[in-house]
């Protein structure tokens, strides 16, 4: 009869669960004081250790004779910075446990372990293939974590879209901009996870008697298809900054179009009422008994220069 065992470290932020021979422990926001207690526990290598609190850390696997240890990075979505940053996941698998340590942001795999620690069909649902099992369930909940993340970027980038072609034009480009550095960020999470992922398979074999290779083969699947998703978000957002770009250039020309136009009408204006302002007897002007310039004639010259310089702009379809 298999046993079933939930428990947390006194003193140290621990958590365990265990059904069976397998035990999962799980270290949210480890410090050193927990890596102590792995090194003394487990005799997990020290660089190991070192790295599960380092942040720079790429995605990669180490081998070792009887665990493995894996770093993972996977996206979590920074509302203040309005980006998407990697979050990662230090993962170390042996024939009996399964260890992981992260920040406690990656809300899949915080329930997951909270499912697992209150609901005995769980545990014996996700452990009792073996810690190979365990290590796929983890995986696979956090690589489709992503897609939501995925689908609200297209939603994004669709207001953007709509944004371009209304009244909100003129101020998209801060947007547009946001959208392209969230997405080249995603894109840098996800490259080098599909490598690791893939290669990860046939090396946790000891771990499990199941056949694993079609579960994993989903996963990369859907590892592909979000960055095929991101592929196609990079060039749409590269498209609507181009479109940006023309139209706010179309409209550039218009307003230039508008005020050389002005600017032309009002300097031959400029010239007829100089020219009347001289002071020489001119037809229509002030007549030498000392009368008042005729200022009607005046502004119906105008009139008729206006009007006449509109009508040659249209014929020449400059407006």
């Amino acid at each position: 009869m298999a046993t079933v065992q939930v428990k947390k470290e006194e003193k140290l932020n621990i958590q365990s669960v265990s059904w069976g021979q397998l035990t999962w422990v799980n270290i949210e926001r480890p410090t050193e004081r927990e890596t102590e207690y792995l090194e003394h526990n487990f005799r997990f290598h020290p660089l190991d250790l070192d790295d599960c609190l380092s942040r720079i850390q790429r995605p990669k696997i180490d081998e070792y004779k009887n665990y493995l240890f894996l770093v993972l990075h996977f996206p979590v979505f920074s509302k203040e910075a309005r980006v998407t940053v990697p979050s990662q996941v230090a993962i170390f698998i042996s024939e009996n446990h399964i260890i992981t340590l992260h920040r406690g942001d990656l809300k899949p795999l915080v329930k997951l372990f909270h499912e697992c620690e209150i609901d005995e069909e769980s545990r014996r649902e996700h452990f009792g293939g073996g810690a190979g099992y365990l290590l796929y369930r983890i995986i696979d909940r956090l690589v489709d974590y992503c897609l939501p993340i995925t689908n609200k970027l297209l939603e994004n980038i669709e207001d953007v879209e709509d944004g371009i072609f209304s009244n909100r034009g003129r101020s998209q480009i801060k947007e547009i901009s946001i959208l392209r550095r969230d997405i080249i960020s995603f894109r840098r999470i996800i490259w080098p996870m599909r490598a690791v992922i893939g290669g990860l398979e046939p090396k946790i074999r000891r771990f499990t008697k199941m056949d694993l290779a079609s579960y994993f083969g989903d996963t990369v699947d859907h590892l592909d298809k979000i960055w095929d998703a991101l592929d196609e978000y990079k060039e749409i957002i590269e498209g609507l900054h181009a479109t940006h770009d023309s139209l706010a250039s179309n409209r550039m020309n218009d307003i230039l179009r508008i005020l050389t136009i002005l600017t032309t009408i009002g300097t031959v204006l400029t010239v007829v009422v100089s020219f009347y302002g001289m002071n020489v007897s001119l037809p229509g002007g002030a007549n030498p008994g000392g009368g008042v310039t005729t200022w009607r004639i005046i502004a119906i010259i105008m009139a008729s220069i206006t009007g006449g310089m509109i009508y040659f702009f249209r014929r020449r379809h400059w407006i």
